[in-house]
């Protein structure tokens, strides 16, 4: 990196959300996390995920690795069994299911543990 690109990458402030999965661990942190994606006319992406869960598990790595390659987009992840309320809303009923949503509105869902079919809607939805 030049050292004129270093200085503009320092002077430009990052949220510290940005790349990363944020946890959702309450009703209030979903309505900040999703009002200011929505303000901001981002997609978000969640993952609805249980400790118990192998398959989801073995998402996770992935999901993280998404979210640091588009830190435009806003990554959530949700544990059925802590925030059940966010999962009935969405009627998730098979662990992972990922959703897609832009202002509000649920655009797609990956339900499973299925990497390739999560990469191309992420994609898609991106470019939307």
């Amino acid at each position: 990196m030049a050292a004129s690109e270093a200085a503009a990458a320092a002077a430009t402030p990052v949220a510290p959300t940005e790349g990363t999965v944020i946890a959702i661990h309450s009703l209030e942190e979903w309505s900040i996390q999703i009002e200011e994606a929505n303000s901001a006319k981002k997609l978000v992406v969640i993952d609805f995920t249980a400790t118990w869960c192998p398959p989801c598990r073995a998402m996770a790595p992935i999901f993280a690795d998404m979210a640091k390659k588009s830190p435009n987009v806003v990554f959530l992840k949700v544990d059925v069994d802590e925030m059940k309320t966010i999962a009935e809303q969405f009627s998730v009923e098979a662990m992972p299911t990922f959703l897609f949503m832009r202002e509000g509105d649920v655009k797609d869902r990956v339900v499973g543990a299925a990497k390739e079919e999560l990469a191309r809607k992420l994609e898609l939805h991106m470019a939307s």
